[in-house]
């Protein structure tokens, strides 16, 4: 069984939901550039809208929330604002782990940890460690995180047992692959929502991201909020998710 075979959405007060949902935070420059701000004021705004969507998420009853925080590219970004991201990560978890725990949500982690500044990783291991009982939902926090870098990993993983004669390369399925990535037990995402009006993943969730449905919204991150999600709850309770297969109307006819 596929991590997406996992998925069933269900109804919240008649709306049909996912349980898995991604989320590429995007927009934070161009909303502080609009406001004549510096780019950090923008990356500020957009930690704390993560803070909303969270709670957001929660009424609606998504149970898995991925959101691409700091991808393998992001590196390439002038010296002093990764410096900022960094530090604003720290900043934000220590200031909101509070209200994350009164509502309930586990905090996890995707991507190249290993990687990170040493402040970082170890405010991820508190994290990790603290809301691990947390039960209501499961925010996973894309942290370094690049798609072809998680298949590139799980190849690896997947080369050695070959060279160690664990397996044959003829034992190797799609199963297995995903059993290999990051966070396996999570739930592929039925929707994965681009605020900024960009049309495009930027290596967020590549193998995961087979059958999602994709919305997008030309609302900048910072200012995507309650009624944002909600229109793409409804756009996305409205597709019919054949995953290859035939919709019921075309098998009757």
């Amino acid at each position: 069984m596929s991590r997406s075979d996992k998925n069933k959405s269900y109804d919240t007060n008649g709306l049909k939901v996912p349980v898995s949902l991604g989320v590429i935070m995007d927009g934070n420059g161009r909303w502080a550039k609009k406001r004549f701000l510096p780019r950090s004021a923008g990356h500020r705004a957009g930690a704390e809208n993560l803070k909303e969507l969270c709670r957001n998420c929660g009424r609606y009853g998504v149970k898995y929330l991925t959101v691409y925080a700091f991808s393998t590219e992001n590196w390439s970004r002038p010296e002093d604002e990764v410096h900022q991201l960094m530090e604003l990560f720290v900043e934000f978890f220590n200031k909101y782990d509070p209200e994350l725990e009164e509502e309930g949500i586990r905090v996890r982690f995707s991507g190249d940890i290993d990687a990170l500044p040493e402040k970082v990783r170890q405010t991820i291991a508190i994290g990790e460690e603290r809301s691990k009982n947390r039960q209501k939902m499961q925010l996973i926090v894309a942290m370094n995180y690049g798609g072809r870098r998680e298949i590139e990993n799980a190849a690896r993983k997947i080369a050695l047992k070959v060279k160690s004669g664990q397996i044959e390369p003829e034992d190797i399925t799609e199963k297995m692959l995903s059993d290999n990535m990051y966070l396996p037990d999570v739930p592929d995402p039925e929707l994965i929502i681009r605020p900024s009006g960009e049309m495009r993943l930027s290596n967020f969730l590549l193998w995961e991201s087979a059958y999602s449905e994709l919305w997008v919204s030309d609302a900048l991150w910072p200012d995507f909020g309650y009624e944002e999600l909600t229109n793409a709850f409804r756009d996305y309770a409205r597709r019919d998710r054949r995953f290859g297969g035939l919709s019921s109307k075309e098998e009757e006819s």
